[in-house]
This record gives structure tokens, sequence and C-alpha cells, in this order.
């Protein structure tokens, strides 16, 4: 598998590059692919049928800076700390192994590294529902996928120091949604592994996190192709930078 070393760009640039590639994976112009990737400026991305106005605090991500970008794949709202949070990205073909053929089994086979680095640093980890991981029983990482023609592309986060104040207030959870967990804030649910007590540099977390999809998977490392890039670039002149995009529910 093809590994992208870090990019840090605006949350529009990284959206655009995960479907790229996995556009220029079905198309059989590029491997399967891993990359790690942060965003800059601190950002909020919504699910695929989200409703932003439902489920993000405009007004306050607004005053605090924080673009909103929509993701073509499912799930909830989701806080991307410039300082506290990386991303990873899978863009795989479903024959790659037998586990991507469920979509249990391929979540869990595919943030299978997070939970690796997790207990590689003492803690207790493992999977939640279907799509978070959590540590010490609270959510630290939640995934996001789509499929296109045999083409899986999932991401999802790692939250090694993220503001979790700064999250309670750009995301809407609902009252049913927070009972339905059986706690009454955002705070009982979520946690980092500074919460927990253990500080990591970006570049610490990077490297953690580099290993162990390195363990879990042969990777080389590679870069994006002029196709890759050229095709991101017509993304968010199209879809990602555009507000009849992020915001049309």
């Amino acid at each position: 598998m093809r590994f992208i070393p870090f990019i840090v760009a605006r949350p529009e640039v990284q959206m655009a590059i995960d479907e790229a590639i996995m556009l220029a994976r079905i198309e059989g112009r590029v491997p399967d692919t891993i990359r790690l990737y942060a965003f800059s400026p601190s950002s909020v991305t919504i699910g695929r049928f989200q409703s932003v106005r439902h489920d993000v605090n405009l007004e306050e991500a607004k005053r605090l800076g924080i673009p909103v970008v929509r993701r073509i794949t499912g799930g909830g709202s989701v806080f991307h700390d410039e300082f506290g949070e990386i991303t990873y990205s899978v863009i795989i073909g479903e024959d790659f192994h037998p586990a991507l053929k469920n979509v249990e089994t391929s979540y869990r086979y595919l943030a299978g590294p997070l939970v690796d680095a997790l207990e590689d640093l003492g803690l207790n980890a493992g999977f939640s529902g279907l799509n978070d991981i959590v540590a010490n029983g609270k959510k630290i990482s939640g995934s996001a996928q789509t499929r296109r023609r045999g083409v899986i592309l999932q991401h999802g986060t790692f939250m090694y120091a993220t503001r979790v104040e700064i999250l309670g207030k750009v995301l809407r959870a609902s009252k049913e949604k927070l009972r339905d967990k059986g706690i009454s804030s955002i705070w009982e649910r979520v946690t980092t592994l500074e919460r927990e007590g253990i500080k990591l540099t970006r570049w610490e977390a990077y490297e953690l996190l580099r290993e162990s999809f390195a363990r879990a998977f042969d990777v080389e490392e590679g870069e994006l192709t002029d196709y890759e890039l050229e095709l991101a670039e017509k993304l968010i002149e199209e879809r990602y930078g555009r507000k009849e995009w992020n915001e049309m529910r």
C-alpha cells in the first residue's frame, strides 16, 4: 500500500484529496492508499446527509474562525482541532481482505491500528458500536465510510489533545442522543490522550500512528500524483469550496 506523508491543509483541501484518491483508485490509476493529515485552521466536517444547522453551531464556528465542510462519507459532525487531532484515511479495494466485505468488520479492520496505538500507550482501548473507538470507556476516535464501485474510503479521528471545550461549543449534540448514551453532556462521553494523562506532541502522535499502520499493512512511502492533485483542485472548485454543497442541508 502507498503511504502519503503528513499533509496540513484547510478542510476543503483535505476532503478533496481523499475523494480524488478514491476516484483515481476506482480508475486503477493508483494503488490502495493510507494517509495521515491535520486540518489548519481547526475545522468541522459534517456527514454527507447531515443538517449543518441542526448539528453545528454556525454562529459560534464563525466567531472562532472555524470553517465547516461537508464530507462524502456518512457519520456525524466532527471537530478537527489543529492543535490536538490527527485524521487517518484509507482508500482500499473491497477485495484486499475478506473483512472488508462487511461494513462492521471493515470499520474494525481499517481502524484497528488506532486501537493498537492506544494499547501501545498502555490504555484500555477497544471498539464501541459500529464506528467508535473508546479509551477507558470514553470516545477518543470516530470513523466514517463510503463505498463506490468496489472501493472503500474510510477516514477518522485520533484525538490526542483536542480542546473538548471548543468541541462542545461548535457541535450540537441533541438531548435525545446524550440520553441514549446515558450521559448529560458531551464532556462525559469524549476523551483525549491528554485527558487520560498522556501528553504527546503532534509529531509524536503522528509517528505513533504511522508506525502502527506500517505494522498492520505492507506500506511504501509515496506521493500524490499530478492527476490526483488536479482532480482535487477541481473538486474544491465544484464541491468542497462551495456554500451550496457545504450548507445544502
